[in-house]
């Protein structure tokens, strides 16, 4: 691949300063006038690479194209020949089943690190395809994040276990049983003295249930914990300050000002999609009377959190702890240093103004701390809430929704110390992956070696199971019955979609051979502990079992929020429970952070969530070293380059990515990636994190200065493709107004209320703009529009995932993905603007914008890009001969070509997560966003039948349905009553680039920002 990530520092400073601060800028390539950007931006495709020859020997890319799945690289012939396939009819169908009428179901996803988001799965013909957030949950309110969206392809993977494996050798469930039949029988008699149960943390009533009945029946087994990315920082700080173990949750739509340490809670956590769509409602701008809260974010690394906010400070992790004893002390926490300082650096403006803020909007304020900050930083935090009045009215705390609260990093080290002191006979695991993720200090393999028998089940033959005597195929949670904790403790159910697909078990079924009852199945082990449960009388129980079944949570189980108070002299003890100092000792700092694609490396397998872009880097298939722009000029590095950090004793190699936004003097590592046996999709990508992670450090740590190695590593990110022309460079264009094309419009919130309209187009863009020939009459029947709420997109990209699960999108892998040919019909772009430092981010979705008149339509020249008499811009894919044309005269880059055959049609398990209603698309043909028509017509063919017309909100978009903030919103633009209208007809709505006289059919709502007139920058 060619090294396009080279960039010359020094000249992105001067294109900076060129450039001033009003301007926005896409990346560092474009401020330093990079030819390769220029290139891009010039032209619709680059140059097309050289056709490689054949090598010998495989790679892993070229593995990738020819198996791996979903990522459907196979084909490269000249010609497309698709599978011959032998049909059968569907003499006696099921009831329930009729063909092209999906059926839903509710159930819930569970979260590796405990709690759980609700989904409605859609079921075609008994094979789920799509995931859809459930209404009726308190934790999506019908909403989902990209790891709910992408779901259905972990299902479908076909490098999940498929078989029992004993040695390494296929056998069968039957043989498992006896073995766990004979272990039952010698540890009665020993009452479990050297048997050990991991687990990833539990959340399950009935699983947890199970395992507090195995430890009675074996009062000396133990049971372990352990999840990566965990709460136990925020758990011990709420211990420090109320004494006791708390569950606690947020109610954003309450708080009128909202500070966050370090914390990216917007799409992150058990209760990020509902954080988000609660924060997003308080930012809803209807018109100039319109109130709107406020954030703050103090952070280390950019976050879409920290794109959001109305003032962002970056700081180096160690110094989080500091600003926020000077916060507590100056809200008037008692017990605090009245003279607590903030750190060297932060304006004194700045802690005043915060503190200021939230005395005024006492019982309206959060401040919440993030999972990498020591719990000093959390007891802080609450500390601070409980002085202003919040706790108990936005901050509400609950019993644990664990049914074991435990530190679980204390957790694993004692099962590690007991392996190594060989108290461990038998050790099962159930899910997790500790090899791969156990801190590296605690050398978890070495010690699990020396257990006697290892018993695994699990979804993948990864590390873990790789090392395991035993291997058991573990159910996906969309096979299985199951339930689980969302994050204010609703009880929800998990119910299967589908038999498992490869005879997989459930840890219910395996607890229960364990517990001498081995024939009772997973359903009969939830339905029981709900009916023990008393919340209906027997009579009623059926129609409480199946109304919980249909609603996906079980009624009136909601913890109730606890009365609590702070413990007299709490912050005298806050010294043990920070490292904060630590942090500070050596030249630099290493922060360690969940994957925002992969998370903690339980996705690493998902393809759809590989080539996803991450946010605000837009880095796809890898991971990196974050730094900032003046640490990548003190070390001497630039993008690509690969430094070597020596973290106590340990070292890794990687290469740095330059973030603007990030905190000088640290340095951001985010966990998930290079694995060895995550499957043919994650293998080998990106570099392991965990290799250098400590138990002692889990947050972060200080290091040496990195070292530069000379080598490069080539990065792949989105933020140089589908440029949109505009940004200061003159083009061949007669319009004057062609210079100043603003794609991000943004205001403060007192700038808004004195000028409304400051976003609107000119007339003579819009409505009044000439035209050559007479305009379509679009003013009867249905008129399909959309618009996007700028200030309520937070860029999460649950939409991407959202479009590739509903219209069958294929992946292209790193290689096609580096010569612009992903697939996506939907991105989310990334503006910058401001200092190099600190500059605001914003995030533009985009889709098609399905042009009244389309440019796309009047080049093609076999009619393959159509309008419909409904405003819709259409593709007839079996008319299209790839020319290009419409492509090359999109003005806004959102058409995509399958230059080979990118869908899989290798790997039989993927057929069945495919959309039946959205055709694959072959090689040589142009595809792009439909407005989802197969939803429209869907609509259309219902309400004819029913003789009546379609109703507001009746046709739902994928991206659109999946988004957690509702910012997309969707309808027919000739009912002046629908939401669409509305928005529409708000001051803030836009359309890009007007001045072309397209009139697309897709527009925004202006961003607006609401700063502290107290804080000036």
């Amino acid at each position: 691949m060619k090294d396009n990530n080279f960039i010359d520092l020094a000249t992105v400073r001067a294109g900076h300063e060129n450039g001033g601060k009003k301007q926005f800028w896409r990346s560092l390539e474009q401020l330093a006038g990079a030819e390769d950007f220029q290139e891009l931006a010039q032209r619709e495709f680059p140059k097309n690479p050289p056709v490689k020859q054949a090598e010998s020997g495989v790679s892993r890319r070229n593995m990738l194209k020819l198996m791996a799945a979903s990522a459907g690289l196979a084909g490269l012939t000249a010609c497309t020949k698709l599978p011959i396939e032998h049909i059968a009819p569907y003499v006696r169908p099921s009831e329930e089943f009729v063909p092209g009428h999906p059926l839903f179901y509710a159930t819930s996803m569970p979260r590796p690190e405990g709690g759980a988001i609700g989904l409605l799965v859609r079921s075609n013909m008994g094979r789920p395809t799509k995931a859809e957030g459930n209404p009726d949950h308190p934790a999506s309110l019908g909403s989902t994040d990209i790891f709910g969206q992408a779901s259905v392809l972990d299902l479908w993977d076909p490098d999940r276990v498929q078989t029992v494996l004993h040695e390494g050798a296929i056998t069968n469930y039957s043989e498992f049983l006896d073995l766990l039949g004979q272990l039952r029988g010698s540890y009665l008699t020993q009452k479990g003295a050297g048997f050990r149960v991991l687990t990833e943390t539990i959340t399950s009533p009935t699983l947890g249930s199970q395992l507090k009945s195995l430890l009675a029946q074996f009062p000396e087994a133990k049971w372990h914990q352990y999840t990566p990315v965990n709460r136990h920082a925020e758990r011990e700080g709420i211990r420090a300050v109320y004494g006791e173990a708390l569950s606690v949750y947020y109610k954003f739509d309450q708080a009128d000002v909202v500070v966050s340490l370090d914390s990216d809670f917007l799409c992150s956590g058990r209760g990020g999609v509902r954080y988000s769509r609660d924060f997003a409602d308080k930012r809803r701008i209807r018109d100039a009377h319109s109130s709107m809260n406020r954030l703050y974010v103090v952070e280390s690394m950019a976050t879409i959190t920290g794109a959001t906010a109305d003032h962002r400070l970056p700081l180096k992790p160690s110094q989080i702890e500091a600003f926020a004893t000077a916060l507590a002390a100056a809200v008037g926490v008692k017990g605090i240093d009245a003279g607590a300082q903030a750190p060297a650096g932060v304006p004194a403006a700045w802690l005043s103004g915060v503190a200021h803020d939230l005395q005024q909007h006492r019982g309206a304020g959060i401040v919440l701390a993030g999972e990498q900050q020591p719990p000093a930083v959390h007891a802080l935090a609450h500390a601070i809430n409980a002085a202003l009045g919040n706790t108990g009215k936005t901050v509400i705390c609950t019993a644990p929704i664990e049914i074991q609260p435990v530190n679980e990093m204390d957790s694993i080290k004692e099962l590690v110390d007991d392996m190594n002191g060989s108290k461990v006979d038998t050790l099962l695991i159930i899910g997790g992956n500790p090899i791969y993720n156990a801190p590296a200090d605690l050398a978890f393999e070495k010690a699990l070696d020396l257990v006697k028998l290892r018993l695994r089940l699990g979804i993948y033959n990864d590390e873990t199971s790789y090392r395991c005597h035993w291997v058991v195929p573990q159910v996906h949670f969309l096979e299985a019955w199951s339930d689980e904790r969302a994050y204010d403790g609703t009880a929800c159910v998990v119910q299967p979609l589908i038999a498992p697909l490869y005879g997989n078990r459930s840890a219910h079924e395996v607890l229960g051979a364990l517990l001498g009852d081995p024939g009772r199945t997973p359903h009969e082990w939830v339905r029981g502990y709900w009916s023990d449960q008393k919340l209906a009388t027997p009579t009623e129980y059926e129609t409480f079992w199946e109304t919980a079944l249909e609603k996906g949570v079980i009624p009136g189980t909601a913890f109730p929020a606890k009365t609590v108070t702070l413990k007299p002299g709490f912050a005298a003890a806050l010294g043990k429970h920070s490292n904060g100092g630590s942090a500070s000792a050596g030249p630099m700092e290493i922060a360690f952070r969940p994957d925002p694609t992969v998370w903690d490396g339980s996705f690493t397998n998902n393809s759809w969530l590989q080539e996803l872009p991450k946010p605000l880097t837009t880095m796809t298939w890898d991971n990196a070293a974050y730094i900032s722009l003046a640490a990548a000029e003190q070390l001497g590095v630039t993008n690509g380059d690969v430094v070597e950090i020596a973290y106590d004793g340990r070292k890794l190699r990687l290469p740095v990515w330059i973030l603007p936004g990030h905190a000088d003097g640290c340095l951001t590592v985010t966990f998930g990636y290079g694995r060895a046996r995550a499957g043919r999709v994650g293998n080998g990508t990106g570099f392991n994190a965990y290799s250098i992670w400590t138990s002692d450090k889990p947050g972060f740590g200080p290091i040496s200065t990195p070292r530069k190695t000379g080598d490069r590593y080539h990065l792949v990110t989105m933020q140089r493709h589908n440029i949109i022309g505009e940004g200061g460079h003159k083009q061949e264009e007669e319009s004057v107004a062609a210079f100043r094309r603003d794609l991000v419009r943004v205001a403060n919130l007192d700038e808004f209320r004195s000028n409304p309209d400051f976003a609107a187009d000119p007339p003579e863009e819009t409505v009044q703009a000439p035209n050559l020939y007479p305009r379509y009459d679009y003013s009867t029947g249905y008129q399909w529009a959309m618009a996007i709420d700028l200030n309520s997109c937070v860029g999460c990209n649950a939409c991407v995932v959202a479009c590739y699960a509903e219209n069958n999108i294929a992946v292209v892998g790193k290689e096609q993905v580096d010569h612009g040919r992903i697939m996506q019909w939907v991105r989310v772009d990334t503006y910058w603007r401001g200092s190099l430092e600190n500059p605001e981010a914003y995030h533009v979705v985009m889709p098609c914008m399905h042009c009244e008149n389309a440019p796309c339509e009047y080049v093609c020249p076999v009619g393959a890009t159509v309008h419909s008499p409904e405003g819709l811009n259409l593709m007839v894919y079996n008319r299209c001969v790839g020319t290009r044309y419409c492509s090359n005269n999109c003005p806004y880059k959102v058409r995509r070509f399958n230059f080979f055959l990118f869908s899989d049609w290798q790997t039989p398990s993927l057929y069945g997560v495919r959309n039946p209603d959205v055709t694959v698309r072959s090689r040589g043909v142009m595809e792009k966003c439909t407005y989802c028509v197969q939803r429209i017509k869907e609509a259309e063919i219902r309400t004819q039948e029913e003789n009546r017309t379609i109703q507001d909100g009746e046709v739902v978009t994928a991206c659109q349905q999946a988004c957690p903030t509702q910012a997309i919103v969707f309808g027919n633009i000739n009912d002046p009553k629908s939401k669409i209208s509305n928005h529409k007809a708000q001051s803030r709505n836009y359309v890009l680039l007007a001045e072309l006289n397209i009139r697309p059919r897709t527009s925004y709502l202006a961003r607006l920002r609401n700063p502290n007139p107290e804080i000036k920058e």
